[in-house]
């Protein structure tokens, strides 16, 4: 369950740095600019994507291995 959730939080910060990346440059990829309902929030999506993977990573800590 650890690993698990070490792996979700690693997807939601590459996805959160990588939509944040995308609104300040002309980089285009990741998952929240591809998403529609989104349209003109993608800098809050990708705020929210980078704080729970600071929680996931959080909760892998505090999870006991195995």
């Amino acid at each position: 369950m650890k690993q698990l959730l070490e792996i979700a939080g690693f997807v939601a910060l590459v996805q959160g740095a990588a939509g944040l990346l995308q609104a300040f440059t002309d980089l285009r990829w990741g998952l929240v600019q591809k998403l529609g309902f989104l349209d003109g929030y993608e800098i809050y999506a990708s705020v929210a994507l980078l704080v729970l993977s600071f929680a996931l990573f959080a909760a892998a800590e505090n999870r006991k291995p195995g």
